[in-house]
């Protein structure tokens, strides 16, 4: 028996996910990687593998990492990102698992695209959040205060158009072609009705939420219409569909955050795509946001507010993050917990840091 054969290639919870077909070609996928990984992972210039223990252990891990891509991308691909190997990373942080665990889970990323570099000539990673054995370092990008507020003011402008009535016949003809590029119709079929739908509060609701409420990638997956307690200015998270799913979580909102739900969650109501489906937020072809379309939705905010995004890799973590770094500086680290819905306080703790600019004011205060 070779070393490949006692390296499990597809687990069961993978099996279980995956068609005839697409467990085929996982299956070709894996092997390959596993069997490069055995003769030449640990030296590729000198042919030199890693032992088997550490192949099956790398090889988990790898697993666990694609199925939470397919879960995010919302269906299988073999097409895994540096982005997406930064997402899982932010994601791990967030978890109340051991460093040790983490940094584990990062070798074997580090591990697969290694050999997607070497083999496949795809992007080497490099990743943004670092893993020792025992803790995550603070997570390198979070918005300031000054760009939350910009995203803000960005999300109103995301998509929108002038007012039908304010526009001369030529004007509504070329904004009429526009739209119906825009929402694959034909140019006849556009009517007023498609202005107000590129005007309407799905984006400005979905950005304001996550600014308040810091909402993770698969919370905004799984958001449905019933959280929103527009009186309350809350967010109510019942526990079969929180991230971590062992608590029910009440959620503070801006008072205009709680506003712009209430008016999405009644224009929600007038678009056919969502008849059938649950979600709050779904995008132009119907399906729920995952990290890409979120990240895209992030950079386009980007590109309205003028914020540069080189060198930094921002991913809508960074929204996240921002939310717990402000908090506990504005209020203390119970109230970031809450909002953060962290179940370990040793989580919200990393976000007890004070930014650099407020410690180089108290330098200058302290003389």
């Amino acid at each position: 028996m070779s070393d490949l054969d006692e390296v499990s290639l597809v687990l069961s919870p993978t099996e279980r996910y995956l068609n005839p077909r697409q467990l085929q070609d996982y299956r070709a996928e894996r092997k390959a990687c596993i069997q490069w990984l055995l003769t030449s992972g640990k030296d590729p210039e000198k042919h030199d593998g890693y032992a088997l223990s550490t192949v099956k252990t790398r090889a988990r891990r790898m697993d666990q990492f694609y199925r939470w891509v397919w879960d995010h991308e919302g269906g299988y691909t073999l097409n895994v990102t540096p982005d997406h190997a930064d997402e899982w990373m932010t994601h791990l942080a967030q978890q109340d698992e051991s460093g040790a665990h983490k940094a584990n889970c990062q070798k074997a990323i580090q591990s697969l695209f290694k050999w997607r570099h070497h083999e496949r000539g795809a992007a080497e990673w490099e990743p943004s959040i670092t893993f020792s054995g025992r803790t995550a370092s603070q997570p390198r990008e979070f918005l300031t205060r000054d760009e939350r507020t910009q995203i803000r003011e960005a999300a109103l402008e995301y998509g929108s158009i002038p007012s039908y009535s304010n526009l001369s016949p030529v004007e509504r003809d070329r904004w009429r072609a526009h739209l119906a590029q825009r929402f694959e119709k034909s140019k006849d079929e556009i009517g007023p009705s498609d202005w107000e739908r590129a005007n309407g509060w799905k984006i400005p609701s979905l950005v304001w939420a996550s600014l308040d409420a810091g909402l993770r990638p698969v919370e905004i997956e799984r958001a449905r219409p019933a959280w929103v307690d527009a009186d309350n200015c809350v967010l109510r998270i019942p526990m079969e569909d929180s991230a971590k799913s062992y608590e029910n979580w009440t959620v503070g909102l801006k008072e205009r955050t709680a506003t712009m739900l209430e008016q999405w969650v009644e224009e929600r109501d007038a678009y056919p795509m969502y008849d059938d489906s649950e979600s709050l937020w779904l995008t132009r072809e119907g399906n729920t946001y995952g990290s890409s379309a979120l990240k895209h939705v992030l950079m386009r905010l980007c590109e309205i507010a003028g914020i540069d995004t080189e060198p930094r890799r921002l991913s809508w973590y960074a929204l996240r993050h921002s939310v717990g770094t402000y908090m506990v500086r504005e209020e203390d680290l119970a109230a970031a917990q809450s909002q953060l819905r962290h179940k370990s306080p040793r989580t919200t703790m990393r976000y007890d840091q004070t930014p650099v600019e407020d410690r180089q004011d108290a330098l200058d205060r302290m003389g």
